[in-house]
């Protein structure tokens, strides 16, 4: 799961610069933020931008109608894509014999030990060899449970499947899953679909073909979390879907290229970002990846955008992942009411990537990595 910085950019696709120009007709709705450099980036923008004016003054953007029609949780809420949200299923138990976080039985899924070390210092931990080896057997444990995902997914197969089977490969390996209960949220692991950035939830919606579909998968084990996700091409895809994800995949190749000791973490950015818009994408700004161990979210923080201001400087030992989302129109995001769901403000895909890496003496260790298939995702097998 992504964690969420603040930054302040202009919103035209390509353009890298520092913006203080804000959209007016925005500033009348009351629609945060819609920052530009220039009136040249603004009006180049304006078609996926007026976008956001629609959606503020309630007006529909896609024609579209739910196929559960039986089912509207949000009547009043205004979709930015055609996906709509289906029921759940019940929540899933995990045996008392498997130890847990201390959020798994908080009422309201507070991380405690996560918020007392914000308060204690923000310093980026260095593990020790012991705590190196749990890190490598959560991890090893965690690619396993997203393998047994990778083997049910396809068309027809809803996402509560999917959740069904990570929680049962979890308990079998006597794992946690992590996302249960974090904050609250109620699956055990993220199923993203088509607009879906990050952080959706799995239900009784059936998998379509021409769907994308990101996994999220994160294991406790032994008091570490293994943290790695991947996007799913369903059934026959357009070109535009596959080659959104082929080039999320290869920003995610390209930003582990570069982690060694004394980089900069800022620099996750660059490449990324540059590899991105070369492509006509975008690089969405408000989550990212974060450093991980006994801590499912902890210091340091990992921007995938270019110019960002995050400090620290990578050294061995240090344990974070980095798992850039890319979409296919603008970069700026909407949640839906269930406070989780997020998803692109123009309706259009988004796909994303996942690894939990370990800085070493020489470069880096890829705790996640797949085994066979040279390491690579499950969409170019």
């Amino acid at each position: 799961m992504a964690t969420t910085p603040q930054s302040r950019g202009c919103e035209s696709p390509g353009c890298d610069k520092s913006a203080n120009l804000q959209c007016p007709t925005c500033m009348k709705l009351g629609i945060q933020g819609s920052y530009f450099c220039s009136q040249s980036c603004f009006k180049e923008n304006w078609k996926s931008h007026k976008v956001l004016h629609k959606i503020a003054q309630g007006e529909a953007i896609d024609g579209s109608d739910s196929k559960d029609k039986e089912y509207n949780p949000w009547p009043h809420f205004r979709y930015t894509g055609k996906l709509r949200p289906f029921p759940q299923s019940k929540k899933r138990t995990v045996p008392a014999s498997i130890p847990r976080p201390d959020y798994a039985d908080h009422p309201g899924g507070i991380p405690r030990s996560e918020l007392e070390m914000k308060m204690k210092a923000t310093h980026i931990k260095t593990l020790s060899d012991e705590e190196i080896e749990g890190m490598r057997v959560a991890c090893k444990l965690g690619r396993e449970v997203l393998d047994e995902a990778a083997k049910v997914i396809g068309v027809g197969v809803t996402t509560d499947e999917i959740d069904r089977v990570v929680h049962e490969a979890c308990i079998e390996r006597e794992c946690y899953p992590s996302p249960l209960n974090y904050y609250q949220f109620p699956r055990s692991c993220c199923t993203s679909v088509n607009e879906v950035i990050c952080h959706g939830i799995p239900d009784l919606r059936p998998l379509e073909n021409g769907d994308i579909c990101n996994v999220d998968v994160t294991v406790y084990h032994r008091d570490f979390h293994g943290d790695l996700n991947e996007t799913f091409l369903i059934g026959e895809v357009s070109e535009t879907a596959r080659k959104l994800t082929q080039v999320t995949w290869e920003c995610l190749e390209k930003a582990i290229s570069i982690v060694k000791p004394q980089e900069k973490y800022r620099d996750i950015g660059n490449v990324i970002q540059k590899h991105a818009h070369a492509n006509g994408f975008s690089v969405v700004r408000s989550y990212c990846g974060h450093g991980i161990h006994q801590l499912f979210h902890t210091a340091p923080s990992i921007p995938h955008y270019a110019k960002n201001k995050v400090i620290g400087i990578m050294k061995p030992g240090h344990c974070f992942t980095i798992e850039p989302m890319i979409s296919q129109g603008a970069w700026r995001d909407d949640t839906w009411p269930d406070k989780w769901t997020a998803v692109t403000i123009d309706g259009l895909l988004s796909a994303q990537f996942e690894h939990t890496l370990l800085v070493t003496d020489t470069g880096v260790e890829v705790l996640t990595k797949r085994n066979g298939h040279n390491g690579q995702p499950y969409f170019m097998d």
